[in-house]
């Protein structure tokens, strides 16, 4: 068993080409829920979408979210009830998009989760009825809400507001994750029955902090960490998706792959970075991790299935 800590877009694309180089069976991707949200009466789990969705083949490729071939009819339509909603009313609003066919997902989850399921039991329905052989996991079948602290003001919002409502344009002081000290993992077992554990190249802030802080992670991962292999989302100081590489420097972390290494010594043995990053390699194994390097930038063809096989190569060869 290969099992990932994943967020969304990076770590979907990894495990997409894990998939072509080991048995699909035999992975586990164990997904942030930090970010899920309710939207419009709907139960929204982002991260895990987008992941299925990945490995479904049915992800919008050049959105990196939501299904090709998407209609916005129904966002469209709320536009008419713009001139009636009360002031203070979130009925309707529009910052947020859902398609069309991407609706029956969400309409499926919430319905499910009313009955009684668990979001664990749901994920595994919508996995099978995808065709999706990988196996998916939230972190936890508890509320984790991931909120941001804004610099400006103080304000303190959902990291979908801050991420998708103000297009992650604005500096963060804090990130906490309410909830995560009452929330369990998931399976410890996942983690420690493992043959190795990757850290997939997701913001190490608010896609991997969340799993982190629940309890027992981080001591199970430092139990075995020769055997965990991270990879850096961060590439010659910027992130490839998202901000990163900001919310690190306005956390005050280095935006580097020095700076993802600092965060991931205590629980991970190996870092992978990119091959632009190779003159940092010394710098990374200051940190107490080996360093290897390879091609990491997964929009080019092939790159996927090549970075997985590096990845379990060094996984077998330990990080201690």
């Amino acid at each position: 068993m290969i099992s990932v800590l994943a967020g969304g877009v990076g770590a979907a694309r990894f495990l997409s080409g894990l998939q072509q180089v080991t048995e699909a069976e035999d992975i586990v991707a164990i997904v942030n829920t930090g970010d899920d949200t309710v939207m419009h009466g709907l139960s929204i789990s982002p991260d895990i979408d987008t992941v299925t969705y990945t490995l479904a083949a049915a992800i919008d490729p050049e959105r990196g979210w939501g299904l090709r071939n998407e209609t916005w009819r129904s966002m469209e339509a709320l536009d008419r009830f713009g001139a009636v909603r009360p002031a203070g009313s979130r009925a309707g609003e529009r910052w947020f998009n859902l398609g069309d066919t991407d609706l029956a997902t969400h309409f499926y989850r919430t319905s499910r989760l009313a009955e009684g399921a668990s979001l664990t039991e749901v994920t595994d329905e919508i996995r099978r009825a995808f065709g999706v052989r990988v196996r998916i996991v939230p972190m936890s079948d508890d509320r984790v809400s991931t909120l941001v602290h804004l610099a400006a003001d103080g304000r303190v919002v959902s990291f979908q507001e801050y991420f998708v409502g103000m297009r992650h344009s604005v500096a963060v002081s804090r990130v906490e994750f309410d909830g995560a000290d009452a929330a369990a993992f998931t399976d410890l077992a996942l983690l420690r029955d493992a043959e190795c554990v990757v850290i997939a190249p997701s913001n190490p802030v608010v896609s991997i902090g969340p799993l982190r802080a629940l309890a027992g992670v981080d001591e199970v991962l430092a139990a075995r960490r020769h055997s965990v292999v991270a990879i850096s989302p961060i590439v010659a100081g910027a992130a490839l998706k998202g901000p990163a590489d900001r919310m690190l420097t306005e956390l005050g972390m280095e935006p580097s792959v020095v700076g993802v290494a600092r965060l991931y010594a205590p629980v991970c043995g190996t870092l992978v970075i990119d091959e632009q990053d190779a003159a940092l390699a010394p710098a990374v194994e200051a940190c107490g991790v080996r360093c290897v390097t390879t091609d990491t930038i997964m929009s080019r063809p092939g790159v996927g299935e090549t970075l997985a096989r590096t990845v379990l190569g060094a996984a077998l060869t330990g990080g201690d």
